[in-house]
């Protein structure tokens, strides 16, 4: 399973084909924090409505999965991986591990942690 760190993230998003940011989170958590890389696309698509709503992903287009800490983005990444989809990464970690790496370079989490 691949997988990608925070620290690495916006390193992997600055290539020619950013990867495609898939919040798995529900709403009312993307309402709270949300992850935001200058060029990378993001699309929320909770957990439950990712087979549903495969046609809305590219299998061409990397695309890095994320959640609350990381457990639901790697059911996801399994799921799209059973689906063909090659280049697919969970955020290690999820949300939270990114506002602490804010907070680290910042002094101050500018991504709310829930």
């Amino acid at each position: 399973m691949g997988r990608i760190d925070v620290g690495q993230l916006r390193e992997f998003c600055s290539q020619p084909l950013p990867p495609l940011l898939l919040d798995v989170r529900e709403p009312w958590e993307a309402a709270l924090a949300s992850i935001t890389v200058d060029n990378a696309p993001m699309l929320l698509m909770p957990m439950a409505q990712v087979p549903q709503r495969l046609f809305e992903l590219d299998p061409a287009q990397p695309v890095v999965c994320y959640c609350h800490h990381g457990m639901r983005s790697q059911q996801v990444v399994a799921f799209l991986q059973r689906q063909g989809f090659e280049s697919v990464y969970n955020l290690t970690g999820g949300i939270d591990a990114w506002s602490l790496l804010l907070e680290a370079e910042h002094h101050a989490p500018p991504v709310p942690r829930y």
